[in-house]
């Protein structure tokens, strides 16, 4: 087998054609063998198919946000399932293959296994940043692969959704999530600018069996708490994404509430001596966040949060978000995830936010 950076479909190939003479006819967009030019978040200019049916998600992200709008275009999982996973997902979706990723520190996709899939698209959904551009490009020209990439910040969700949509052929499907997303979105940041600021409580976010690895200032892996009117403590230590704090950071924070959605550190922290000085824990403020089957929180930090803000913002504010979860719950897991939730799995989903066993 060639080696990926000489693999070039044929696809491609004649699209380069293409391009070479719409330049030379003074064409300002080339369309050729029913191409189109999509722009994407970095700005970049990429020809895609006029059809597109099989999408590689290059990581988690896209992975979530291609399923809710397309499952049937989208080629796998960047990971393999748990079983009490599983169970939040139909059958036929559930069982895709496990294609790996092809972002961040633990990316496992093999360019030639991507190549052999035939993915008329790669579709990355996160930050835009050098590095991610800088990715884009270098799969692209060694696959000969159309490589987008779309802003992820929780904020744009509803922009993102219309661009995927549109890209992926479903922008009826894309506008009716779009739309979702602004409503809640919406509804939130009107009912927090009731919540005066001395009244914001201040959160830390615990990742891990330890709780120790937390989001910075920035961090796209904590910026509901913003969007929820909540205070991230671990912004006094920088900007930054993912990083380690030591415990006496965590003291001298103090944070009103602890956050965590591993399901280890939730049910030590509440006994550990090592954090019994902090107030989340003498009030008993300490929530595991929901993570069936995708994290409510970040794991990943993508559309998903979209239910974690209506769980958030219960828990932490509750005489303003007063609703009752369930049925905006089954409602969200049919809407976006395709599936019909039972009495059993939304009281698993939705168990008592309350501090761990003592």
């Amino acid at each position: 087998m060639l080696p990926a950076s000489m693999i070039m479909s044929r696809r491609f190939a004649a699209l380069v054609v293409g391009v070479i003479a719409a330049l030379l006819s003074g064409w300002t967009i080339p369309v050729t063998a029913g191409d189109r030019v999509f722009t994407d978040s970095a700005g970049r200019r990429v020809a895609i198919p006029a059809t597109i049916d099989r999408v590689f998600a290059a990581g988690p992200p896209a992975s979530v946000i291609a399923y809710t709008l397309a499952p049937d275009k989208l080629l796998g999982w960047t990971r393999a399932w748990k079983a009490d996973e599983k169970a939040f997902l139909p059958q036929q979706y559930a069982d895709l293959p496990v294609t790996g990723r092809l972002t961040g520190k633990a990316n496992t996709a093999d360019l030639e296994a991507v190549v052999a899939l035939h993915p008329d698209i790669i579709v990355d959904v996160g930050t835009v940043d050098p590095t991610y551009v800088s990715l884009a490009d270098r799969v692209q020209q060694q696959t000969g692969i159309p490589y987008v990439l779309l802003d992820g910040s929780f904020s744009r969700s509803a922009d993102t959704y219309r661009q995927l949509g549109e890209l992926l052929g479903v922008g009826a499907r894309g506008e009716e999530l779009a739309a979702y997303a602004e409503r809640t979105l919406a509804d939130t940041r009107e009912r927090l600018q009731q919540i005066a600021a001395d009244k914001r409580l201040r959160v830390y976010y615990g990742r891990g069996a330890n709780g120790l690895e937390t989001g910075l200032n920035g961090s796209i892996n904590v910026e509901i708490l913003g969007e929820v009117g909540a205070l991230n403590v671990a912004a006094a230590a920088g900007s930054g994404g993912l990083t380690t704090v030591s415990p006496e950071q965590v003291l001298a924070w103090d944070p009103d509430v602890l956050l965590t959605a591993d399901p280890t550190f939730y049910r030590s922290v509440g006994t550990d001596p090592l954090w019994k000085g902090l107030k989340a824990v003498r009030d008993r403020r300490i929530y595991l966040v929901p993570h069936e089957p995708f994290g409510w929180f970040d794991s990943p930090p993508g559309v998903n949060r979209l239910i974690g803000i209506r769980w958030l913002t219960s828990v932490l504010y509750p005489d303003r978000f007063p609703e009752a979860l369930r049925e905006t719950t089954r409602d969200f897991y049919q809407r976006f995830y395709h599936v019909e939730l039972t009495d059993a799995q939304l009281d698993e989903l939705l168990r008592p936010a309350t501090a761990p066993p003592s």
